[in-house]
């Protein structure tokens, strides 16, 4: 048996898919030690049931949090003498154009514990000088006094001949702490890049490992099972080589709500859809046709990971994103979030200041009877407390905490109205050709509202949004990407450029082949099927001289991929212009089984069964009467016009005025707009 495991910043989400069906359980998360809530929330799915065999497949934001909270290791930087300052000085980009008093955070590792070895590579791959043994010895001591608790190792050009890097590793093992080695965390040029993917992984991983370490063994303690993890690229891994490559798992959490959204949208035979993810702490979305697009080129906490993830978008936005008035006055909403500990005002946990949810309360899209399946009472009086708080401060600007939350909403809406265009308009992609697949705790609150503000027609809620990522986390694939820089020009005179072309594929699937082997030997050793592995081989490719390249499949039409992506991305394509292959990618993929997707049957529940209450609402800044309905009681082809409100276990999903939505064959919620005015009725 298997469980999937999400530990958000507010809630801890388990699912299990099993005869009886797919079972969720929400827990509070516990922050100062993540494996409590996933352990308790595992014991409680499986209290009184006969003891059995559990694997735990666990997406986690312990890296993500570590990095930008600046709680990782204390790192030494081993690099080619004379780079040593290279972490520091980055790109020289700056984080904003037009301020003259920026200020960037201090880098990683400080000046103090950056060693330089007297080594050189060409760009060619060709020794130059070899690290002197005596001289590494040395240097294991001195890292050994420095208290340092890991170690980078990045020597410059290590991705073309690593021979340097190896002989450095090899040596600085002795030390007995975690060794992250650039060649084997990302073999790719780009040298800063590539110096600042290694030494986030060595900031990491004394904490994830110890962390993984811990949970394993309870989980093997407990349940006699494994733990496999979340990576950023939408695929489980082992406990293990996660432990040793956290880098890899820093937008883990937010993966598998992607992976789950692509796995419904491919069944509900929709070829484009944006994955809405809101949470407690943040919003994620991700652009999907076909599959979730990925991306080696990201940043977190101002630091780039060059290392395949998802291509998803965060922003600071939840359903516990705090409100308060900036310098100016003017009504801002996160990132700053409540987290699971003290949580908003009305979860009677200690908080005081008013969040997004505080705000959903008070204008009555939330119900405090109805949350959490009513397992839990959430407390409006508090919620409206806070609010107070705020509004005693905010002068004139809002008249009443209806108006202040109705802000609160909007401006939290705004930010992911933002987050959306930048995903979606600013990338050629027009939102109105999109399906809005919405989930997370709090999405289903905000997706009609965002969907009405960018043109997305059509929204999909599926069941149990809540836990949504955590079942995209338990039906993910294994997957190993690798990858090797080769940095080849494309042939193109014209006269030989059949033979040559020819010739230069071949060479590429020759390079592409050994790279598969060795991808699939990794995955031999960390004892999965690799037999059973899927390859998809991809070329990384630019026109020459540009700074960045697109990736595209592999076969010997990549040019006119290229050039068709390089046109969709920036509205143009140079045609005729000389290309150059860049990097060579393999993603290796073993299939997990998936849970079963059939209709129900064709059946019209009648909403007077599923009517739980009826009350008042504020939308567009007055009352509406609106009916609360329970979902788990509304049958397949069920038409709510709105305002109602619709409760479940996991979520609240709002129908607002002008809209309606209707259950599907396989019960998920279907919401679009009406161009005519609504009344507050319902139709059978």
């Amino acid at each position: 048996m298997r469980i999937g495991v999400d530990t958000g910043g507010t809630f801890t989400d388990c699912v299990v898919v099993d005869g009886s069906g797919t079972r969720v359980l929400k827990v509070f998360s516990t922050p100062n030690d993540a494996a409590r809530a996933m352990l308790e929330g595992a014991q409680q799915m499986f209290a009184g049931s006969p003891r059995q065999r559990l694997d735990i497949a666990h997406g986690t934001t312990l890296g993500t949090n570590s990095l930008l909270e600046r709680r990782g290791a204390r790192v030494a930087l081993v690099t080619t003498a004379g780079f040593e300052d290279l972490i520091e000085i980055g790109r020289q980009n700056r984080p904003r154009l037009y301020d003259l008093n920026v200020r960037r955070d201090p880098a990683l590792v400080p000046r103090q514990l950056r060693f330089g070895v007297a080594e050189r590579t060409a760009a060619s791959g060709q020794p130059l000088r070899r690290p002197p043994p005596a001289e590494l010895r040395a240097l294991r001591n001195r890292i050994r006094r420095s208290g340092a608790d890991s170690v980078a190792v990045c020597f410059l050009f290590s991705f073309a001949n690593p021979a340097h890097e190896r002989t450095a590793a090899k040596v600085l093992r002795g030390l007995g702490i975690p060794v992250s080695v650039s060649h084997e965390i990302l073999p790719e040029f780009r040298e800063y890049e590539r110096l600042s993917s290694v030494v986030i992984n060595a900031y990491l991983a004394p904490r994830m490992g110890g962390y993984l370490k811990r949970l394993e063994h309870a989980v093997d303690k407990d349940f006699g099972g494994r733990v496999y993890v979340m990576q950023s690229s939408g695929g489980i891994t082992t406990a293990e080589r996660a432990a040793r490559e956290p880098v890899r798992t820093i937008l883990s959490g937010p993966a598998g709500g992607v992976v789950a959204a692509a796995w419904l949208a491919k069944r509900l035979e929709i070829p484009r859809a944006i994955s809405f993810d809101m949470g407690g702490t943040s919003t994620d979305l991700c652009l999907i046709e076909g599959q979730p697009r990925t991306t080696s080129e990201t940043t977190l906490g101002g630091l780039p990971v060059a290392v395949p993830v998802l291509d998803v978008h965060s922003v600071g936005a939840g359903g516990g994103s705090l409100a308060r008035l900036d310098a100016g006055g003017a009504l801002r909403v996160g990132p700053e979030s409540a987290g699971a500990t003290p949580g908003p005002a009305c979860y009677r946990r200690g908080g005081t200041q008013p969040t997004v949810t505080d705000a959903n309360l008070v204008l009555g899209r939330l119900d405090p009877d109805y949350f959490l399946g009513g397992t839990y009472s959430l407390d409006l009086d508090l919620a409206e407390h806070a609010l107070g708080l705020l509004l005693k401060t905010s002068g004139s600007q809002f008249k009443s905490t209806l108006g202040l939350a109705q802000g609160i909403v909007a401006v939290a809406n705004a930010n992911m109205e933002r987050a959306l265009r930048v995903i979606s308009v600013e990338r050629g992609h027009d939102p109105r050709d999109f399906t809005l697949v919405c989930f997370g705790g709090a999405g289903g609150l905000h997706a009609a509202e965002l969907a009405r503000a960018t043109g997305v027609k059509q929204i999909i809620v599926p069941s149990s949004p809540g836990a949504f990522s955590a079942l995209g986390i338990l039906i993910s694939d294994i997957v190993k990407d690798v990858s090797l820089s080769v940095l080849l020009p494309v042939p193109g005179e014209r006269k030989q450029r059949d033979a040559h072309f020819s010739g230069f594929v071949s060479n590429l699937a020759r390079q592409l082949a050994r790279l598969e082997a060795a991808g699939r030997a990794q995955l031999k050793r960390e004892g999965f099927p690799s037999e059973r592995a899927e390859a998809d081989w991809h070329l990384d490719v630019r026109a020459l001289g540009q700074a960045y390249e697109l990736t595209v499949p592999f076969g010997a039409d990549f040019p006119a991929r290229f050039h068709r992506e390089h046109e969709r991305a920036y509205g143009y394509a140079h045609r005729g212009r000389p290309l150059e292959v860049v990097n060579l990618r393999v993603r290796l993929t073993i299939p997990i089984p998936k849970p079963p997707f059939r209709p129900r049957a064709e059946t019209r529940g009648t909403l007077r069964v599923a009517l739980v209450k009826k009350k008042s609402v504020w939308f567009a800044w007055r009352f509406w009467e609106t009916s609360f309905y329970d979902r788990d009681r509304l049958g397949v082809g069920v038409r709510i016009r709105g305002p109602a409100i619709i409760v479940e276990y996991s979520s609240t999903i709002v129908v607002p005025p002008e809209w309606k939505c209707e259950v599907d064959e396989h019960l998920n919620l279907v919401l679009t707009g009406m161009r005519s005015r609504p009344g507050t009725g319902v139709s059978h």
